[in-house]
């Protein structure tokens, strides 16, 4: 886990360059020029972080969070700007880890934004056990996966 992330997560509770075609030669005719390079090779796997699932988790619950919230009219935290530090601390240079984690976050906001228009008595609780669940999530990660 990156410093920034864990730094992210208490504030909150490669890419391949591919190489240059080889020069071809104009005394071959087109039709017998042969690459002598290898065939590319697949993309490494992407391992996911060992915590990939408990921050996937926390990007659905901070999508719940800034909905319920936004609903509620209650001031001061932007959980979408939090969101956007955690996406800056991890996945930096991997983009599918970054689109997958705000998918995430848009499933949490559109989950409640589904069930609720109007600010109710079960999306304030909602929002204070998403808000405990989220703060439990950040306090593991941060805890376990920390250096």
């Amino acid at each position: 886990m990156k410093h920034s992330l864990r730094f992210a997560l208490t504030l909150l509770l490669p890419v391949l360059v591919a190489a240059p075609l080889a020069a071809q030669t104009a005394k071959q005719p087109a039709a017998k020029q042969q690459s002598t390079l290898p065939p590319p090779q697949p993309p490494a796997e992407e391992k996911p972080a060992p915590y990939e699932a408990q921050l996937t988790r926390l990007a659905e619950v901070l999508g719940s969070i800034q909905y319920l919230r936004s609903l509620c009219g209650a001031p001061g935290s932007d959980w979408r700007a939090a969101m956007q530090q955690l996406l800056d601390a991890d996945t930096a240079n991997e983009p599918k880890r970054r689109e997958k984690l705000t998918a995430a976050f848009n499933r949490g906001y559109r989950s409640f934004a589904a069930v609720h228009s109007s600010c109710t008595d079960a999306a304030r609780i909602a929002e204070e056990r998403y808000r405990n669940e989220g703060a439990t999530l950040a306090a593991e990660i941060a805890a376990r996966f920390g250096n």
